[in-house]
């Protein structure tokens, strides 16, 4: 059976993103693998009960999606409100449906409190980004599910077709 890619319904270009606005990536594998009908796209910010759009997101204080599973940290809105439970949420139907349509690695949008796997912004809603993982990227990654971010693409190429 050929592996399937569970990807950030935003990579696909479906407008999920905070701002009502897809992003997609333009990449040939990207193509290869949709006209295999392996890629498998999900919004785990929708998946945990956030409006389309909804304001901008970030973990509170410099941490990680790991420190939000462990209570230590909060998803917190620019206008204020806590959606850390929506975002666990979501990241856990995220796992669950990729493992459920047999999905053994994930691309993900960097940079989201949810997909980010190579940088997240910190808390300051200021631009300001550091190395992390946000929750649903955290969540994939304790689950066994190898995390790549957009830019990591080539290197998920090379595993997927052997040559990593």
């Amino acid at each position: 059976m050929t592996a399937k890619i569970l990807i950030s319904a935003c990579l696909l270009g479906r407008p999920v993103r905070y701002d009502g606005k897809g992003k997609p990536l333009h990449h040939p594998a990207i193509a290869r693998w949709q006209a295999e009908g392996r890629l498998v796209g999900f919004c785990p910010e929708q998946a945990g009960g956030l409006p389309t759009p909804r304001p901008p997101a970030e973990i509170e204080g410099g941490m990680s999606g790991a420190d939000v599973l462990a209570g230590r940290a909060r998803v917190m809105e620019a206008t204020g409100g806590d959606v850390s439970a929506a975002f666990i949420a979501g990241g856990r139907k995220a796992v669950e449906f990729a493992r459920a349509n047999g999905c053994t690695h994930a691309l993900l949008i960097d940079g989201s409190p949810s997909c980010g796997s190579g940088f997240i912004y910190d808390g300051s809603f200021s631009g300001s980004r550091h190395p992390g993982f946000g929750v649903t990227a955290a969540l994939m990654q304790a689950a066994g599910i190898p995390v790549y971010c957009d830019r990591d693409i080539e290197q998920l190429v090379a595993v997927l077709d052997g040559s990593a």
